[in-house]
Formats: structure tokens, sequence, C-alpha cells
């Protein structure tokens, strides 16, 4: 599913900013593939499977390098044979679309 979010940069998100929540969250939710909010919606996460523990390993530095250019980092958590990609804002605590930006091109290097 490739919807246009992973051409967007992300850009930096001030305090302040009121996080995006409720329809429009779920609008852009429906623009990814198989993510979900979580945390009572303050979080974008989405488990990614793997055959074996090198090519977990390899995803997590190819996104690694892709949040480094976007200035925007998920959490990673790494086990053999998956990954599990947490995202969300701190500054602004809860989601903004730098949040889809990134898992939009999650997906992608996946």
């Amino acid at each position: 599913m490739d919807t246009g979010l992973a051409e967007k940069k992300c850009v930096p998100c001030e305090g302040g900013t009121p996080p995006i929540a409720g329809a429009e969250a779920e609008r852009l939710l429906a623009q990814l593939d198989g993510w979900q909010l979580v945390g009572g919606g303050k979080e974008l996460a989405k488990e990614y499977r793997f055959p074996d523990f090198r090519q977990a390993l390899g995803f997590v530095n190819r996104l690694g390098e892709v949040a480094e250019s976007e200035g925007h980092h998920p959490d990673l958590y790494l086990t053999w044979g998956k990954v599990r990609v947490s995202l969300s804002t701190h500054s602004i605590g809860g989601l903004s679309e730098n949040d889809f930006i990134l898992a939009a091109k999650a997906d992608r290097v996946r």
C-alpha cells in the first residue's frame, strides 16, 4: 500500500502543537498497512516478522538510517525473527503526521 505518506518529509514539531487523534488519526492509519493505534491512540505500532535474526537486524539498520535522515526516531524492539516499531512524538505527547510518514517509510524499507 503506497499512499503518498512515504513521499513526505518529517518536519520539526513544536510543543503546544495538538496531537493528531480521533477521525484524523483513523484517516491516516487507513493509509498504512498493518499498523495499529495503541496506548490510547497516542502511539503507532507494528510488528515485522523475519525468517532469522540477521534479516531482522538488517531491517533495524535500514530503518535507523531513514530515521536519522528524517530527524524522527522510532522505538525499536529487536528479537530473533521480529522487530516491533513504535512511533509517537514525545514533544506533543501523542501522534504527529511525522509518525505516519515514518511508518510508511518503514514499510518501504521492509
